[in-house]
């Protein structure tokens, strides 16, 4: 009796698990299409934040007005259009399927370029969105974020104050990417550089970093004098 006993209770729970399983398995695969396109709308909020264009409502409906194009570079600098699935990790497509994406947009009837940077900080990622005025070399807006900087310290990338340092800041000198973030205190070419974090300093020099390295992959379309669409 105690051998079909326990054999019940291990058929049973056998059973359970199985069933359990599935049920997890269906909750997500059910889940999954919601949260990828929650993350698809937020890459877009910060797309539209580096154009200056926050706190939107309807993201989905904000960024089709204001963005015309997914781009993608070629290696003479001209553009080709992208037709794929909306991407949302821009480091991915860099580095595993050699695709470099800009976003072609329109503000109040001039053309801006956005273009994704993505780094290291202290803690962890670091990210963000550069977009430039139509001559391709002033800088119109950023957007920054992290996963796990310091807050006060390098957390405040993603604030207001570091961010809106950098309207108006050039990003080529000689054909190449000067636009940078120094110690603070310390810039030197106020046409390119912006103070860093008090404190935060390891961020800051991840951010310089990020900018030069990521907007160094664009050389080709940055230096090509012909207008693109």
């Amino acid at each position: 009796m105690n051998t079909n006993s326990n054999s019940y209770t291990i058929i049973y729970a056998s059973v359970m698990v199985i069933i359990v399983a599935f049920l997890l398995a269906f909750v997500s695969s059910s889940l999954k299409e919601t949260q990828n396109k929650n993350v698809e709308l937020d890459t877009k909020k910060q797309i539209l934040a580096a154009l200056n264009v926050k706190e939107v409502k309807d993201a989905e409906a904000e960024y089709n007005k204001y963005v015309k194009s997914d781009m993608l570079v070629n290696e003479d600098g001209s553009l080709t259009e992208y037709t794929g699935k909306f991407v949302t990790a821009f480091e991915k497509e860099a580095k595993e399927n050699n695709r470099l994406h800009v976003f072609v947009a329109e503000v109040d009837g001039e053309t801006k370029y956005v273009f994704p940077v993505y780094g290291a900080g202290l803690w962890g990622a670091i990210w963000g969105y550069v977009a430039l005025n139509g001559d391709k070399d002033t800088v119109y807006g950023v957007y920054f974020s992290h996963a796990s900087e310091t807050p006060g310290l390098g957390a405040e990338i993603a604030g207001e104050h570091f961010q809106s340092e950098f309207p108006g800041k050039k990003t080529l000198e000689n054909g190449e990417i000067a636009l940078g973030v120094v110690k603070n205190g310390k810039v030197e070419k106020p046409e390119y550089q912006v103070d860093g974090i008090s404190g935060g300093t390891i961020t800051s020099v991840g951010v310089d970093a990020m900018l030069k390295n990521c907007l160094s992959s664009y050389k080709s379309f940055l230096t090509n004098n012909n207008e693109e669409e």
